[in-house]
């Protein structure tokens, strides 16, 4: 690791520009997190406009992440005080953290979650800061065929490993990878479903796609689903946790920050299953399993520190081999590409101010989470007032003028409205737009990357396998697809399981009814 260049990243990210730029940045996240709905990838994409205007790309990109590990800061307040998660990934703290709320210790939870919030993405920083470069190394021997291969990987395990329907998943990678192959093919200038449209023949903008999925269709998507104003206290007392409360929750935060740091890294696992899984543990491990869902402090800790410390390692495969792992990586994918940098193992040798520079904003940045997310829960108490149909006009505008600046076309406009309308039917029919995004992400580097393998190989496909990296590949590929019908033999053979040991998915569904409880 060069000691220097790390170094050099505090100078690039103490800038009064690009701290400026880090503050604004986890206080958006901080918001989007509080406001159930729009989400962080969502925000990303309306604001990725910034990154094609901005002086500096470092600070567009210092800004987006911030927004990204500052929304799950925001997500847990919603949990907490109105038991709805603000973010898919404080789902897990609604379970004990709105029954402490009950109890009259909404401070305590929040207190605790942002300890254990800061705690999980600071341990995880320190595992990109050192992981980053050797995974970056081994990288270098990356060649079309591995990527080819892995960026089929990253789709299946987007695809696989989420919410568990599967073949919707699926379904909404493949309509990604078709809509990528849009316009003039980069090898034989052919026109591919551009259907005589000028403007299409250039490809669809991934901005207008994101903007319009996830802006557009969130916004249409909340108006019909939250109406009226919703109840949260008028004062919270107690924010600071006593040290009763911190020793009980010491542990939980570290076991949540190591399972988060892990299951950040993988495709598609991220900070929802990290959550989950931290939850499943505290709830194995501890002695009186039935606290929990009633009102365990451990049960806020756990999941919280899990899942900021994976919304942190999941920036590793992103800027080590330019594979993002969720929707919202994919965003900062596109804001990389739109000012010119290349994510992958080049980017640290390349543009080593804007790798290390990106790093060392979110020591800083999580730092400034920390002392701002306990004073601010009054203001964002007083924004979570604020009637959605207030909210909704101002963000449709704000996503107007942005995808407009792009290429100054209103053709864009329209395209973004379409995808607009689909991203609200995906939604209101259980498809996630994540999967469709970054199938649109990946397709380009996956087909670019397949064809000039089989340049090399002379058309012959068996040199995938023969090549040690992509045979690997290939062979987990393989096992990925193979494990629901592992999983599905094994429940089959297994007898009938007693209520004192239930498996894992019944488990997740009593912590579910614990919760509600």
């Amino acid at each position: 690791m060069d000691w220097n260049a790390f170094l050099d990243g505090f100078g690039v990210v103490t800038q009064p520009t690009n701290l400026l730029y880090c503050l604004i940045g986890v206080l958006i996240g901080m918001l989007i997190g509080v406001l159930p709905g729009l989400g962080p990838a969502a925000t990303m994409a309306i604001l990725l406009p910034i990154a094609y205007n901005a002086d500096d790309p470092i600070s567009a990109i210092i800004m987006l992440a911030g927004i990204y590990y500052g929304a799950q800061y925001g997500g847990t307040i919603t949990s907490v005080l109105l038991r709805i998660p603000g973010e898919a990934s404080s789902v897990v703290t609604v379970f004990d953290g709105f029954a402490l709320a009950k109890q009259g210790k909404a401070g305590t939870a929040l207190g605790i979650a942002a300890i254990g919030s800061f705690f999980g993405a600071t341990v995880s920083i320190i595992g990109l800061t050192l992981l980053g470069p050797i995974v970056a190394g081994y990288a270098l021997q990356f060649g079309p065929p591995e990527y080819a291969a892995l960026a089929l990987l990253g789709v299946l395990l987007v695809a696989t490993v989420g919410n568990g329907h599967t073949v919707k998943a699926l379904v909404a990678a493949a309509v990604g990878l078709l809509l990528a192959t849009v316009g003039s093919d980069s090898f034989t200038s052919a026109n591919r479903f551009t259907f005589d449209t000028l403007q299409l023949q250039a490809g669809i903008d991934f901005v207008v796609v994101a903007m319009g999925l996830f802006g557009v269709g969130e916004i249409l998507y909340n108006l019909e689903e939250r109406h009226g104003k919703p109840h949260v206290p008028a004062a919270i007392a107690n924010i600071w946790p006593s040290r009763k409360d911190l020793k009980q929750a010491s542990p939980a935060i570290g076991r949540g920050s190591v399972i988060g740091f892990f299951l950040g890294v993988l495709p598609g696992g991220g900070a929802v299953m990290a959550s989950l899984a931290a939850y499943a543990a505290e709830k194995r491990i501890a002695k009186d399993p039935s606290r929990f869902g009633r009102g365990a402090i451990e049960g806020v800790a756990g999941p919280e520190s899990a899942n900021n410390a994976a919304a942190t390692s999941s920036f590793i495969p992103l800027l080590t081999i330019g594979i993002p792992a969720n929707a919202s990586m994919a965003m900062l994918f596109a804001a990389l590409l739109v000012v010119g940098v290349t994510p992958g193992p080049q980017l640290i040798d390349e543009n080593p101010d804007l790798f290390w520079g990106v790093i060392n904003s979110m020591y800083i940045g999580n730092l400034i989470l920390l002392i701002l997310s306990i004073p601010l829960v009054g203001v964002f108490v007083k924004i979570l007032r604020v009637r959605p149909a207030i909210l909704a006009p101002i963000t449709a505008l704000i996503t107007i003028l942005g995808v407009y600046t792009i290429n100054n076309s209103v053709f864009d406009i329209f395209v973004m409205i379409v995808f607009g309308i689909v991203g609200y039917l995906m939604k209101k029919t259980g498809f996630e737009p994540g999967p469709l995004v970054l199938a649109f992400v990946l397709g380009s580097l996956m087909e670019s990357s397949f064809r000039r393998s089989m340049l090399i190989f002379e058309g012959d496909p068996t040199g995938f396998v023969t090549r040690p990296i992509s045979g690997t590949i290939l062979a987990f590929i393989l096992l990925v697809l193979a494990l629901p019908l592992i999983r599905l033999a094994f429940r089959r053979r297994s007898p009938e399981t007693t209520p004192d040991h239930p498996p894992i998915d019944q488990t997740e569904r009593i912590d579910q009814e614990g919760g509600r409880r």
